[in-house]
């Protein structure tokens, strides 16, 4: 694709971990990529990145739970770098706790990244893909919506990601769109690394010890998932829809 025809992708939570390595294989795949993070400031050191490969990017702050920051962030995109026809659903939040020390508050702001954030990104882009026939929504779930020791509310999100998803394939389908889910395993992320924290535990012990439980015999890094989302959205992809592929390292891990 030329800088002129370039598709353009929205990844959110894309200022580190698996966003930024999946803004960085998109642009790097030929799409002009919006970065969106809570903090603009943030999204800096992503698009930097892209452009000093030779790609086109644009920083965007928003919280992707309000519905009026989320219009304003894609219609900012739609000016800027043109009609968002691929969507990746990455941003999230942990506010891990068990089920009876968890609070109104922990619950909330999950749903409302989550859940709420993939809900009115999704609403917000689906217009410029029908209007193009041709799209694609990628939602980032986690081996967590099978249930997860500690995690109610991510584990709940997670799943209802994977329901969201069947259901965008199902009514986007007929317009040339597909929607398909991403559930990563154990990812060495600065969010796994704060869980590690967040337990007392040291953190190449931990990433030795979840690594020696994966069949592959390794712990997962964000181009792991970055790799996945480019298959997702290829043109060759256009017969997979409403999947969920379990990136993990193995059957369940």
């Amino acid at each position: 694709m030329s800088e002129s025809t370039a598709r353009v992708a929205i990844v959110t939570g894309a200022a580190r971990g698996i966003g930024a390595a999946t803004a960085l294989r998109l642009a790097a795949d030929g799409f002009a990529v919006a970065v969106i993070d809570l903090d603009e400031s943030s999204t800096a050191g992503t698009v930097q990145a892209i452009e000093a490969a030779g790609g086109r990017a644009l920083g965007v702050g928003a919280d992707v739970g309000d519905a009026e920051q989320v219009q304003a962030a894609v219609d900012r995109v739609a000016a800027e770098l043109g009609p968002p026809v691929v969507l990746v659903n990455n941003a999230g939040v942990t506010r891990d706790n068990m089920l009876f020390k968890m609070t109104d508050a922990d619950w909330d702001l999950v749903m409302h990244v989550h859940l709420r954030g993939s809900f009115l990104m999704a609403r917000a882009c689906q217009k410029y893909m029908v209007d193009a026939k041709w799209g694609r929504v990628v939602n980032l779930s986690s081996t967590s919506a099978l249930g997860n020791r500690g995690q109610a509310n991510y584990a709940t999100a997670k799943a209802g990601l994977q329901g969201f998803t069947k259901t965008l394939a199902i009514e986007l389908g007929k317009f040339g769109v597909t929607a398909n889910a991403i559930a990563p395993g154990f990812i060495q992320t600065e969010m796994t690394k704060a869980t590690a924290e967040r337990i007392g535990r040291d953190w190449e012990e931990y990433v030795a010890e979840r690594a020696a439980a994966i069949p592959v015999a390794r712990a997962g890094v964000p181009e792991d998932i970055a790799h996945t989302v480019s298959f997702f959205v290829s043109e060759g992809a256009g017969f997979v829809s409403g999947q969920v592929v379990y990136v993990a390292g193995g059957p369940r891990t």
